[in-house]
């Protein structure tokens, strides 16, 4: 399987997992599934990976310092609130 887009690749992912968690496949079937499901996981990470530096180059501040700042998607409440 060729990867090369996050969405697709995340839903693949998520058919290997329910297959798996049906518990009806061979083992020999269970061990490439989970192969193939952990080679999609460093591609999603990857992806991921990518996408946050990306998000860290736009917030830059301008005065051309970085402002790191803790990406939170929306919905999600910080620590302590």
């Amino acid at each position: 399987m060729e990867l090369k887009d996050f969405e697709a690749a995340l839903k693949r992912l998520e058919e290997i997992v329910s297959k798996l968690e049906e518990g009806e496949l061979s083992l020999e079937q269970s061990v490439k599934l989970f192969e193939e499901g952990m080679e999609i996981s460093r591609f999603c990470g990857k992806k991921l990976n990518d996408a946050e530096r990306r998000v860290e180059v736009l917030l830059k501040r301008t005065d051309g310092e970085l402002s790191e700042e803790a990406f939170e998607p929306a919905g999600q409440a910080r620590e302590g609130d």
